[in-house]
């Protein structure tokens, strides 16, 4: 296939949805000859931060000197992003020849149609094979136990904070959604996770034992505390197996020292198991490169993006802007656009306080929330706003508000930055496959 076919074949894909189940990635896999077979593996699930930790995991993997795989999603701006091998995003080329080889198997297995999602991981676990990754760090799409990317066999499961999300697919209470996070979980697999309100440690504890696999949790097992938080990153003071003081993330967000000791502890676990391993965790951390959560994008004027999709996502970036206002910013103008399966107020409600100009956005995806309904939730709870055309509109709107001194924040999905960022420095590689 050619670039522009590649794009349809692969947009083309998206009108079978999302399909929860493992019997369409096995199929394709096994006609592949299972190349998921071919690595090491960790696999991370989680409702906040599995993108986060999972490329924390991979960049200190990256100091032992072994050949590294990163599959996340989704992308913020090119495709590319997605996939990556020691780093590096995977170069359009083999993009076009792994989606030409994967259409070319997948056509000749009779009665058989798999969702874009089931082609992507596919294509991830064909493009290690091929390149010969060692160690590859998986993060789930949406849930886990029906996830495409369960049908790894992994070293360590890690699981982040787990809170309510999509809970038009995984259920609309914790306990169900646990259920489906921790589903990942397989029998003598140690498990690694974040500190769980009760009710998901609950679930996380008699899951793994009746997988028989060890878990350790954060504030329990293994800590950290905070030195310093600065818009450029944090530094923090870890302990687990060994103690590290005054490691420098260059992440912004106490948020992040949390998901930096999962990372930590992660490789502990497995160098435990690998004794050639000799992972710098330090170094690993210090050098860290993570888009889309407390990002500051330009300077003038000053703009943040933040990819706060659910409500605890939007209350650890309403705690981090109470600190701005506090410290060093003038008046926060927010622009968010929200996905519309989403609990729309619950995201609203930590923001809007904080916000002396508010615009509302529509990213150009179909499950966007319209403006409209997002300017009515917000004079239901006594603010009012604005409603751009576009993102870009939207943009070009808070400049014109701006003054020296304030804050553009850009935020509410993972789209609308990616939408953002496109808009203000990039002509993204197949942009428009964001889901």
């Amino acid at each position: 296939m050619k670039y522009a076919e590649t794009i349809d074949y692969l947009y083309g894909l998206q009108k079978f949805g999302m399909k929860f189940g493992l019997d369409n990635i096995r199929l394709l896999l096994s006609a592949l000859d299972n190349p998921e077979r071919s690595f090491r593996s960790i696999h991370v699930a989680g409702t906040n931060g599995k993108g986060s930790t999972a490329a924390m995991i991979e960049s200190i993997l990256r100091t032992c000197t072994v050949t590294t795989g990163l599959f996340t999603s989704p992308h913020l701006v090119s495709f590319t992003e997605r996939i990556r091998i020691n780093g590096r995003e995977i170069p359009e080329d083999d993009v076009i020849a792994l989606a030409d080889h994967i259409r070319w198997v997948a056509d000749r297995i009779g009665d058989f149609s798999p969702t874009f999602f089931e082609v992507v991981t596919a294509m991830a676990f064909q493009y290690f094979r091929n390149r010969g990754v060692d160690w590859a760090v998986i993060e789930t799409g949406m849930g886990g136990r029906l996830d495409a990317t369960n049908v790894i066999l992994p070293e360590t499961a890690v699981i982040t904070s787990i809170g309510v999300d999509h809970t038009d697919f995984l259920g609309n209470t914790l306990t169900k959604i646990a259920e489906e996070k921790t589903g990942i979980l397989k029998q003598n697999v140690p498990v690694i996770s974040a500190e769980q309100i009760p009710e998901v440690a609950d679930v996380l504890i008699r899951k793994a034992a009746s997988s028989n696999a060890q878990v350790v949790f954060y504030d329990a097992h293994f800590s950290s505390e905070m030195v310093s938080c600065e818009h450029n990153g944090i530094c923090f003071n870890y302990s687990g197996s060994s103690a590290y003081r005054n490691i420098k993330l260059p992440l912004s967000g106490e948020f992040q020292m949390v998901n930096a000791s999962l990372a930590a502890k992660t490789i502990e676990v497995v160098s435990k198991k690998y004794a050639g391993m000799n992972c710098d965790i330090r170094q690993g951390l210090e050098q860290v490169q993570w888009e889309g959560r407390l990002d500051m994008i330009k300077n003038d004027p000053a703009i943040l993006v933040d990819g706060a999709h659910n409500p605890p996502a939007a209350r650890e970036l309403a705690h981090y802007l109470q600190q701005k206002l506090t410290k060093e910013c003038q008046r926060i103008i927010l622009i968010i656009g929200i996905m519309g399966d989403k609990n729309v107020g619950d995201i609203l409600a930590p923001l809007l306080p904080l916000s002396s100009e508010i615009i509302f956005v529509s990213p150009a995806y179909e499950r966007a929330a319209s403006c409209k309904l997002l300017a009515d939730t917000a004079a239901s709870m006594g603010y009012s706003s604005q409603q751009a055309l576009s993102v870009i509109d939207g943009i070009h709107r808070a400049e014109s508000l701006y003054r020296p001194g304030d804050l553009i924040v850009i935020t509410g999905s993972f789209y609308t930055i990616g939408e953002a960022k496109e808009a203000l420095f990039n002509k993204g590689i197949l942009s428009r496959l964001r889901e």
